[in-house]
């Protein structure tokens, strides 16, 4: 876990190719994925619009190295250099993209299309065809039951764009994992293409 809801943050990291979730919560403890950070971007953006901590958890999903700086440190750096402010909020704006298509596809597309969505994002960040990810934690991250997260698997799997094994999937055509998806993938990815090149 590299952010506790409302705990101050201490360190901000710049993850390597990996996968770092961000996940909200209810006051009652009910938790989903809200987006996630790779090697395009950061954790700890409540301290770039100069907050000092977020109700969200931000936790590693898939292991990754990352350039860690102190959050004091870093405060400093985005004070003295208006250049590196400015291009770090041009990330802030893309991943507000990211988090507005993940509320449309939570809301609009089927339980399929938003877990060939994530995979995608997943494999754009982890650079790599082998997820080591479970289907309990599948179901964490889509905010559905573990159930649902099966027979979607499944489904992708008839298909020949994933083969699942015991705490992994290995993707296997990502070209069919983007028709599955089909317009619950694509956006955040072309602002981020736009935006930051």
């Amino acid at each position: 876990m590299l952010e506790k809801p409302d705990w101050p943050i201490a360190t901000v990291y710049f993850p390597e190719p990996g996968v770092i979730s961000v996940v909200a919560r209810t006051l009652g403890g009910t938790q989903a994925e809200a987006g996630i950070v790779g090697p395009e971007g950061m954790t700890g953006l409540a301290i770039l619009h100069g907050l000092d901590r977020s109700p969200n958890t931000s936790l590693i999903q898939m292991a990754c190295r990352a350039i860690a700086i102190d959050a004091r440190r870093f405060r400093t750096l985005i004070e003295e250099s208006r250049p590196l402010h400015d291009h770090l909020l041009r990330y802030a704006q893309v991943f507000a993209v990211q988090l507005a298509q993940a509320s449309l596809c939570n809301g609009r597309f089927t339980i399929e299309q938003r877990l060939a969505r994530w995979l995608l994002m997943c494999h754009d960040r982890a650079d790599r065809e082998d997820l080591p990810l479970t289907h309990e934690l599948l179901s964490l991250m889509l905010g559905v039951r573990r159930a649902g997260v099966t027979t979607a698997l499944r489904s992708m799997e008839a298909l020949g764009a994933v083969k699942t094994r015991r705490g992994g999937i290995n993707l296997r055509d990502r070209e069919v994992l983007k028709r599955a998806a089909g317009e619950a993938y694509g956006v955040p990815e072309a602002e981020y293409e736009r935006v930051l090149g």
